[in-house]
């Protein structure tokens, strides 16, 4: 008898990698990995091909397009990676009655707030990053309404580009780094994100809804690239400076803390420090 089938979008971004690693944890089920090249999401009707051939149990939208300061001038690439397709993965789910979660953003928040956000709490994206995401999470909520958004913030891993390797390599290239001070979120280790996405995925109460998640601590940037300099034993100079000295094409939220009170008590998910998910995390890249 043939096992029921995952569908994960995105395999070859960082959550995407991650997910491979774990499924052999789950081996219960029989995972389709994509991207592009086997499923281009942003094509409803290969989309709904792939859906009525395999009639996944569970799909997981890894798949997004991340580059915030490109998103300002390519938004129509990024509406419909971030939106339109999601829209067609939720529509398809909603059909056949398959679990859908989609990955989300802590960008959706426009950063003025001073406690950490809440799910229910008002959206108002700085940048057109946000914004598309932000219309991904409708697009899925109201073409399955009983679909898990996650939304995450300042995602690393092993695989793929992230700030935590940006750092590394500019640490030993350079004496001195300028790094942002005055922005203050939640780093995201993608090997912990793809844990949590699994328990839920398989918890006998999948709730659909908006859950926060990410690593546990509040810092800066500039407390980020500290920590980093100071686990890989590199010397290099770490000077804080504000927003105002790094413009960037995209506005970034100055705060974008979110609480996970919720994923905690509906899913039972385990949270971990920021620090001990970055050390292990760097053991590895060390490796």
């Amino acid at each position: 008898m043939s096992k029921p089938i995952i569908l994960v979008t995105g395999k070859n971004g960082q959550l995407g990698n991650e997910l491979q690693l774990l499924a052999k944890e789950y081996s219960q089920f029989d995972f389709r990995f994509s991207d592009v090249a086997e499923l281009d999401i942003a094509n409803e009707q290969k989309v709904n091909s792939f859906f009525e051939e395999y009639k996944p149990v569970i799909c997981i939208n890894a798949a997004a397009y991340t580059a915030v300061d490109k998103a300002e001038t390519d938004k129509g690439l990024a509406l419909k990676i971030n939106a339109e397709a999601v829209g067609y993965l939720a529509a398809n789910c909603n059909k056949i009655g398959a679990k859908f979660i989609h990955v989300s953003t802590d960008y959706v928040f426009d950063g003025t707030a001073t406690t950490p956000y809440k799910e229910d709490h008002p959206v108002s994206p700085v940048n057109f990053y946000g914004e598309s995401k932000l219309r991904g999470e409708e697009e899925a909520m109201s073409k399955s309404p009983g679909t898990v958004i996650l939304r995450t913030s300042w995602v690393y891993s092993y695989f793929g580009n992230n700030f935590v390797k940006t750092m590394l390599r500019l640490m030993k290239e350079r004496e001195s780094l300028n790094v942002i001070n005055d922005q203050f979120g939640s780093p995201t280790y993608a090997a912990d994100l793809a844990a949590a996405i699994m328990q839920i995925a398989v918890h006998e109460k999948f709730e659909g809804g908006i859950y926060h998640f990410s690593n546990e601590g509040i810092i800066s940037w500039y407390d980020f690239a500290v920590a980093i300099r100071d686990f890989s034993g590199l010397t290099c100079k770490v000077n804080g400076i504000d927003t105002s000295g790094y413009p960037t094409p995209a506005k970034r939220p100055g705060y974008s803390v979110m609480s996970k009170d919720k994923i905690v008590s509906t899913f039972r998910i385990q949270l971990t420090d920021w620090k001990e998910s970055l050390q292990k995390c760097m053991k590895l890249l060390e490796q």
